[in-house]
């Protein structure tokens, strides 16, 4: 007799994932629609959802979404939550150029509120949907359509590194980093999104996690090659682990 051991989360659907080979969203879709499922909030969640690559994600997840103006989700997210009194789960999924060039306002602000939602930012390194510019978070040295010698931090600075920006901010009761580019790595990602999510369900304040995601078409590598990169390159600048976990704003 078989016995199904795992599965496709309920919470998505039947259609075609719309992203590059070796994309990380689809795995990170997952990951939130496993982490939703296995606190059975799924029901009373709405998710936000900007300009960008991660756009496509209300495509595939059988939840309540509203699509957000480019670095407006935090806002939206808010708005939202307030609406409707605490009792939804609210969160946003956002890239690095939706939330920390053009949407950096509206990210702080929400910290600096201590709005209860969480924060999903997902850090490819450049902007993914419109070519490969470079974006806050580039590493230094790292080629891009805009930076075609690397990234110079004369001319251009330095690594936004969100994950640390938002742990220093009083409204902001949990930050942390992840990647998923390992079993293991996805096994903690899910981990840190499920603490994410039960303190907003407690209404401890905002959460943040950061993902570090592949982008193999944009950084020129193969997936295999792009995993390496991730392992060997991007996490030596972006290191991974819970960078706050408070219970509470103090």
């Amino acid at each position: 007799m078989s016995k199904v051991v795992a599965g496709k989360p309920a919470q998505i659907n039947d259609r075609q994932f719309m992203w590059c080979p070796g994309c990380h969203y689809g795995i990170i879709t997952r990951l939130i629609a496993e982490t939703l499922e296995e606190l059975g909030v799924a029901g009373k969640t709405i998710g936000v959802s900007p300009v960008g690559c991660s756009l496509a994600m209300h495509e595939y997840l059988t939840l309540d979404f509203a699509d957000a103006l480019h670095g407006r989700a935090p806002a939206v997210a808010t708005g939202i939550k307030r609406v409707h009194h605490g009792d939804a789960l609210v969160f946003t999924v956002q890239g690095d150029g939706d939330l920390c060039a053009i949407g950096m306002g509206d990210a702080m602000n929400a910290a600096v509120r201590g709005e209860n939602i969480t924060m999903i930012f997902l850090n490819n390194a450049n902007y993914g949907t419109t070519g490969g510019q470079l974006a806050p978070t580039s590493l230094v040295g790292q080629v891009t359509s805009t930076t075609p010698d690397g990234r110079d931090p004369q001319r251009a600075g330095y690594p936004v590194h969100m994950a640390e920006l938002m742990a220093t901010m009083r409204g902001v009761v949990y930050a942390a980093r992840c990647a998923v580019n390992t079993a293991a790595n996805f096994t903690r990602a899910r981990k840190a999104l499920k603490t994410a999510f039960q303190k907003q369900i407690e209404g401890q304040g905002l959460s943040f996690v950061e993902i570090l995601s592949a982008c193999p078409p944009n950084w020129h590598k193969s997936p295999t090659d792009a995993l390496a990169w991730i392992a060997e390159t991007m996490i030596r600048e972006y290191p991974l682990g819970e960078l706050k976990n408070v219970a509470r704003v103090e």
